[in-house]
C-alpha cells in the first residue's frame, strides 16, 4: 500500500456494483451490512461527482431455462439462488438505484457475459471502472477478468466486496493483485479521497505474481494490500 495523488478522468469512469441484490434466501455473505454502508457513501460521492452508478443483477429464470450446469434446483426444479420471481433480484434497498442509473441483468457469472454492460460502457465512453460487489470469488472476480480482457483500468474496491468465508475473500483478491498488471485496490475512504482530489492510499503491482500466497502465508500477504 502506498500514497497516491493521481487523479481519476471522472469525465471516463463509472462505479460498477456487481450482484449487491437482497440476499434473502441466498448465500450468506460476511460483513454484508457493512458492504452496504461503505457502497451507499461511495455511491453517494460518486453522485455528487457526476460518475455513473451501474448495477448488475444476477437472475436465474423461474423455469431454469438458460441456466448455468449444475446450478442448484429445489424439488419444483426450479433455481434456488436469484430465483427471478422471488425478491432476491432486486437491489438492496440501502443502495436502492435512482433515477439515471444503469441497472445490467446477467445470467451468468461475468457481468460482461452476454450482457448490454459493454455497450453502455462505450456508448459512455468510460475507460476506468470502480468495481465492487458479490461474491468475490465469482462474479466480482470474473467481472474484473472480463474488464482487464477489454482493456479498462479496474479499480477494485475490497472493502464493498465480500462472500461466503474470508479465506475465499483474500485469496480471490490475491489472485487478482498477481495478475490484472492495471489493477489498483483501495479501501472505500480511499478511494473516496481520490474522487474529491486528495491524498489516498492504494495498492498496485510492481511484477507479475507479487503476492505469491499459501494457505500458511494467506492473511500475511493479504495485509500488504
Amino acid at each position: 500500500m502506498g500514497k497516491g495523488e493521481d487523479r481519476l478522468d471522472l469525465a471516463k469512469t463509472a462505479l460498477l456494483l456487481i450482484d449487491l441484490q437482497k440476499e434473502e434466501g441466498t448465500s450468506e455473505i460476511e460483513d454484508m451490512d457493512g458492504i452496504l454502508d461503505r457502497a451507499s457513501n461511495l455511491i453517494e460521492e460518486c453522485r455528487e461527482k457526476g460518475v455513473p452508478i451501474i448495477y448488475t443483477r444476477h437472475i436465474n429464470r423461474a423455469d431454469a431455462v438458460g441456466l448455468a450446469a449444475g446450478e442448484p434446483l429445489d424439488e419444483n426444479g426450479e433455481p434456488i439462488y436469484y430465483h427471478s420471481h422471488s425478491s432476491s433480484i432486486e437491489i438492496a434497498d440501502e443502495i436502492k438505484p435512482e433515477q439515471g442509473d444503469i441497472i445490467i441483468d446477467k445470467y451468468r457469472y461475468s457481468g460482461f457475459y452476454e450482457s448490454n454492460l459493454e455497450l453502455v460502457l462505450k456508448n459512455l465512453h468510460i475507460k476506468h471502472l470502480i468495481i465492487g460487489g458479490v461474491l468475490t470469488d465469482c462474479c466480482v472476480m470474473s467481472t474484473v477478468m472480463d474488464a482487464y480482457y477489454r482493456d479498462y483500468q479496474v479499480n477494485l474496491v475490497r472493502d464493498i466486496c465480500g462472500t461466503t468465508s474470508e479465506g475465499a475473500h483474500m485469496a480471490s483478491v490475491l489472485m487478482m493483485a498477481n495478475w490484472i498488471y492495471n489493477l489498483q485496490i483501495y479501501d472505500a475512504d480511499q478511494i473516496r479521497k481520490k474522487l474529491n482530489d486528495e491524498t489516498y492510499e492504494v495498492w498496485e503491482t510492481d511484477e507479475p505474481d507479487e503476492l505469491p500466497f499459501t494457505p500458511e502465508n494467506l492473511r500475511k500477504q493479504f495485509s500488504k494490500l
